[in-house]
């Protein structure tokens, strides 16, 4: 006979509410009682009934996960911890890509507010036209990243904060012609206005005026597009001393369109990241990045969301986490 939720609360040692608990990821358990709810769930080729339990609690026991580009390597990284992290909690996720089309957004609320899915975990990109906003109706929603609101919670790392940052890094040892990859182009990425105020206010800092012809604009923040972006701009400027990238794709991009040229990184131009995706740490040379933890992403994201679902009411939620400037070879270090 298939094994019920009391065949497993007898087995772990625990009440039946419990294993529910485990299972629908609301009310925080210990790790000890999640690790032994969890085995005997193994041992007794537990499965679930996500149908009646649906019925039950009015819950379908998915989420979501809106992410802009999911070709990317940083959106894969991230999308993984995400997965394990709801997974351990008894949520599967759906995994969608917006195009940083604020539109599908809009779409995937919708879905949320109908209850197909029980919360949408978001990375909107286009600060003007985000989906969350005055008047309309929100769901469970948790925001990742740098679009500023007073509505929804949200987890995020320093853009801002971490690109002055890193630029002073690169301005170490003298170099002063410091270029950015990435600066908007069209429309109004969020995370790379923050990411181009904090290079301008290094910049600043250093007594150097923020000089246009130092900005390079980059329409999608692929590895492709990057290359074509900074042939582009080779063309017709000198090479700089130093170029950070908005992100590792970005910079993977930029190393190859160097070393088609025949420059030498870092003795021709330094190169910087900021991510911390695998590809930049196996890169040659291994890329200088802005790190943090996406694991610590991923758990606080579902960490607020399981909340939200569980009160709607109580107030906005604003998570921040640190980061550092990891230095390697392609800065010369």
């Amino acid at each position: 006979m298939r094994a019920t939720v009391k065949d497993v609360a007898r087995r772990a040692g625990v009440s039946p509410k419990t294993v529910s608990n485990v299972m629908n990821g609301i009310v925080p358990v210990s790790e000890s009682t999640r690790l032994r709810v969890e085995q005997a769930m193994q041992e007794l080729d537990y499965v679930p009934n996500l149908s009646a339990r649906g019925l039950r609690n009015g819950r379908s026991g998915v989420i979501g996960l809106a992410l802009p580009d999911l070709a990317t390597p940083f959106s894969a990284e991230l999308a993984h911890h995400v997965v394990e992290v709801a997974h351990t909690q008894g949520w599967s996720v759906q995994i969608e890509e917006t195009g940083s089309d604020p539109h599908r957004e809009q779409e995937l609320m919708t879905r949320a507010r109908a209850n197909l899915i029980d919360g949408l975990i978001l990375n909107p990109v286009v600060l003007d036209e985000s989906a969350v906003k005055v008047g309309v109706s929100l769901p469970p929603v948790v925001l990742l990243g740098e679009v500023t609101q007073h509505l929804a919670d949200r987890v995020y790392v320093d853009s801002f904060g971490a690109a002055r940052d890193m630029t002073l890094a690169l301005a170490k040892g003298g170099r002063r012609r410091i270029a950015v990859l990435g600066v908007n182009r069209g429309r109004r990425s969020s995370t790379a206005i923050h990411r181009t105020a904090g290079y301008e206010a290094a910049m600043e800092s250093l007594g150097m005026a923020v000089d246009d012809d130092l900005l390079i604009r980059c329409g999608q923040w692929t590895s492709e597009s990057a290359a074509r972006a900074l042939a582009d701009y080779l063309d017709t400027h000198p090479v700089p001393e130093a170029l950070f990238c908005f992100t590792d794709s970005l910079a993977l991009g930029a190393l190859n369109e160097l070393w088609r040229r025949g420059l030498r990184v870092p003795e021709d131009v330094a190169v910087a990241g900021f991510d911390d995706i695998a590809d930049g740490r196996f890169a040659v040379p291994p890329l200088t990045t802005v790190s943090f933890d996406k694991r610590a992403i991923a758990s606080e994201a579902m960490r607020l969301l399981t909340e939200r679902m569980s009160n709607r009411g109580r107030p906005q939620q604003v998570v921040e986490l640190g980061y550092s400037v990891v230095e390697r070879a392609s800065t010369g270090s």
